[in-house]
C-alpha cells in the first residue's frame, strides 16, 4: 500500500483558515457536522457552502504536494480515456488524462484515495500518477470524453 506523506503538518482547515477561505468557526461548524452524518473534512466545507471545490483542491496541493490540474481547457488523451472503463471514473470521481507508455496521469478528486489508484494500476497495468481536480472538473470531463 502506499504512503502519502504529508509535505505541510497542518490540517486542511487550518490551511484554509490561513487562506482567509473559511473562518475557524465554519471549520469547527464542518468537523461537529461531520462527526454527525460523516464524509471528509473538505466535501461538508462545500457541501455546508463554505468553500469551494476548487479551494479545497488547491488546499491540498498544499498540504500533500499533488499537483493541480484544472481540467475545463485541457484536452484529455484518447488513449488515456481508452486505459480506464467509465463505470471505475464514476466510481473513484477520476478521469484519466494521459498515457506514455505503462506511466497513466489520473485527475482525482480525493487523490488521498489509496485504494483507487492501486485499483487503476492493477486494471491498466501501469505506474500511476496523480494530479488534484474538482469533483465538477472531474464529472464534466467523465461526460465529455466517454459519451456513449
Amino acid at each position: 500500500m502506499r504512503n502519502l506523506k504529508r509535505i505541510s503538518n497542518k490540517h486542511l482547515g487550518e490551511l484554509l483558515i490561513e487562506r482567509g477561505v473559511v473562518t475557524r468557526e465554519q471549520v469547527e461548524m464542518a468537523i461537529a457536522y461531520q462527526k454527525e452524518k460523516g464524509g471528509l473534512v473538505g466535501e461538508v466545507l462545500v457541501e455546508l457552502g463554505y468553500a469551494s471545490e476548487e479551494n479545497i483542491a488547491q488546499a491540498l496541493t498544499c498540504q500533500y504536494g499533488f499537483p493541480y490540474l484544472p481540467l475545463e481547457n485541457y484536452e484529455i488523451a484518447p488513449e488515456a480515456v481508452g486505459s480506464v472503463p467509465e463505470d471505475v471514473c464514476h466510481k473513484f470521481c477520476l478521469v484519466p488524462v494521459d498515457k506514455i507508455g505503462k506511466s497513466l496521469t489520473l485527475a482525482m478528486s480525493n487523490p488521498l484515495n489509496v485504494n483507487a489508484v492501486e485499483d487503476v494500476e492493477m486494471l491498466t497495468g501501469c505506474s500511476v500518477q496523480v494530479f488534484v481536480s474538482t469533483g465538477k472538473s472531474i464529472k464534466t470531463a467523465i461526460e465529455k470524453y466517454y459519451k456513449k
